[in-house]
């Protein structure tokens, strides 16, 4: 059994066992219940297929998945967009050729000039593996660290207690976090540096071995962060993603405030406590 078939396997089941029979809108068969969601037999009749055949994709025995099937399969299980796309990317040939991963990741430049507009807020562009690209100094103010271009945003949030103590909802944060990265695991099942991450993660962090076990996806998308600053109290921010249609794995995360909020009146102070707050930093060419 192939990693990619044993995944999609794992994925079929884990949103199986999510979705009950009122959810899916039949009656439940008879006899008693082993699952707290569907029977293999339920979902199978929902997608139109034979229990043997459904059994066998949920165990990884089928080399091939047509359209016809994956498009019966995101139906019957009501997945969500995200969910949709991870489920495609985890059915994809596992023969495909994927361009080996770079290097040294170089950052959009319009998304660099973007940022360099946006000094009087947060901001840090992240790319493959949430590497960080670039951030300005406000962003640093304000989680308390450097962030230089070249680590992993992961293991700040994961591997550097001051985020848990600083991020006041930490653990819906990485639970997105880890949500993102399954994502981008199974768009890129060939990238080993991603794979070794994401063991290095689970291996050392229990929070991160939990969420990834319940198998959720989210691509990249709008949350609310709060942050317990130790000089400037609480401070709420709606963050924003914005990524360049010909680099979509590439994010400029964008920390907004409401006009006139408590937030907005203390950014200016802490960045006039930065003196290079209107500078990027970036990778040298």
């Amino acid at each position: 059994m192939s990693a990619d078939r044993s995944a999609f396997g794992a994925f079929l089941r884990a949103r199986r066992d999510r979705l009950t029979p009122a959810q899916a809108g039949i009656d439940a068969f008879p006899g008693p219940r082993r699952v707290p969601g569907l029977r293999r037999e339920e979902l199978a009749m929902l997608a139109g297929l034979s229990t043997d055949h459904y059994s066998r994709l949920e165990q990884g025995r089928q080399s091939t998945v047509s359209e016809s099937v994956l498009t019966a399969l995101i139906r019957a299980l009501r997945l969500d967009e995200a969910e949709a796309a991870h489920l495609r990317d985890l059915a994809a040939p596992t023969s495909r050729s994927r361009p080996p991963a770079p290097e040294v990741q170089r950052p959009d430049p319009g998304l660099m000039r973007l940022l360099a507009t946006l000094h009087h807020v947060p901001v840090l562009l992240l790319g493959q593996r949430a590497e960080v690209l670039a951030r300005n100094t406000l962003l640093a103010a304000v989680l308390g660290r450097p962030l230089h271009p070249g680590s992993s945003f992961m293991d700040y949030l994961f591997g550097d207690p001051s985020a848990r103590e600083r991020i006041v909802n930490w653990a819906e944060f990485g639970a997105r976090a880890i949500a993102a990265m399954r994502m981008e695991a199974g768009r890129r099942p060939h990238d080993q540096r991603l794979a070794d991450n994401v063991r290095k993660l689970l291996d050392t962090d229990p929070d991160a071995a939990r969420w990834w076990q319940d198998h959720t996806v989210r691509d990249y998308a709008p949350v609310s962060k709060v942050i317990r600053h130790p000089d400037a109290g609480l401070l709420e921010f709606g963050v924003e993603i914005v990524s360049a249609p010909h680099l979509p794995e590439q994010h400029l995360v964008v920390y907004t405030v409401e006009p006139g909020s408590p937030t907005a009146r203390v950014l200016p102070i802490l960045a006039s406590w930065a003196t290079d707050a209107t500078t990027p930093v970036s990778p040298p060419r």
